[in-house]
């Protein structure tokens, strides 16, 4: 922690806090019917989602999976647009029809969240071809499940991006279930990250709990990658606490290892490290989370205000 400065780890404890609070809300929102569909909560991931996310630059890029809330807004997109959109409203970042599972949010560097299990990890290595091909100095993260390591989109991309020497840091966040299938019962070996050796690339493990860890080790594979040296497999253990959707029976996994994961929760852990080290007093802790409720509050008020998509705009912004 010593070579980080209080600016910015105040600033990821603010991050993960509106992450906390925004996916509560949303939970909230879909219980009382106002957001309809489905919804993929990260409640729990937030020290992955903002360490991750906070070592790229504003001009680097992102693409994320169906549970991808978090990482948009470490990447800086706007609560209230995103809330909006979840809702499937005007207001929204894709004007209501991206739903929860299909935000783009360009000029924050957001290249989609994708609802198809690896999905996003070929479209992300084709992002960085692009960077390198224009010859621009920017990176691209990969964000995916543990699922997503044993889909073919994986191997292919990894492959090609280690062959290519792709500006591309991939991050497995390993949330322990794939779906509704616990990830040791699908992978023989013990981590994912140890998968880098066989495409030439370097690759880590790392505790995702532990935002700091996962800030200073996406780090640095973000440099290497600028510096032209290649990409990075990067495996984040942590825990979502809610189902694999909402309505989700968890039958796969016990309240007892629900709770144990709580214990480990990321966000206490960051404020009593801060409270530790003397970076940060109860009253600035307090002042963050409320200054996070109340952007929260602002989302919600901003979402239910944005009326509805008019029905005669329905073929507008379709490809084809």
């Amino acid at each position: 922690m010593d070579e980080l400065s209080t600016e910015l780890l105040l600033h990821i404890l603010e991050t993960m806090t509106t992450i906390r609070l925004f996916e509560s809300k949303a939970k909230d929102l879909f219980l009382a019917g106002v957001i309809r569909g489905t919804l993929h909560l990260s409640i729990g991931e937030e020290a992955t989602s903002a360490g991750a996310v906070l070592a790229l630059r504003p001009d680097d890029y992102i693409l994320s999976t169906h549970r991808g809330h978090g990482h948009c807004i470490a990447k800086g997109s706007d609560v209230k647009t995103l809330l909006a959109e979840i809702m499937g409203k005007q207001g929204g970042v894709c004007r209501g029809r991206g739903g929860s599972m299909h935000l783009f949010d360009v000029p924050h560097g957001v290249l989609g969240t994708n609802a198809i299990v690896a999905g996003g990890i070929p479209l992300a290595t084709g992002a960085a071809l692009a960077i390198q091909m224009r010859g621009l100095p920017q990176v691209i993260l990969s964000l995916f499940g543990d699922g997503a390591s044993n889909e073919g989109e994986f191997h292919e991309s990894l492959n090609m991006a280690a062959v290519w020497k792709l500006p591309i840091v991939y991050v497995c966040v390993n949330n322990q279930v794939a779906d509704t299938t616990p990830y040791k019962e699908t992978i023989a070996i013990e981590n994912v990250g140890d998968r880098a050796g066989a495409y030439g690339m370097p690759g880590a493990v790392v505790d995702g709990n532990d935002v700091i860890a996962v800030y200073r080790r996406v780090r640095a594979a973000v440099e290497r990658a600028r510096a032209g040296a290649g990409p990075t497999l990067i495996e984040c253990k942590t825990y979502r606490w809610e189902g694999h959707h909402l309505g989700d029976p968890q039958v796969y996994r016990t309240r007892e290892e629900v709770e144990a994961w709580k214990q480990k929760d990321p966000l206490k852990r960051l404020r009593d490290e801060l409270l530790a080290a003397g970076r940060a007093d109860e009253a600035t802790l307090a002042r963050i989370e409320a200054e996070a409720a109340g952007k929260i509050d602002a989302a919600v008020q901003f979402a239910k205000e944005s009326p509805e998509p008019p029905a005669s705009q329905a073929f507008e912004y379709v490809w084809a």
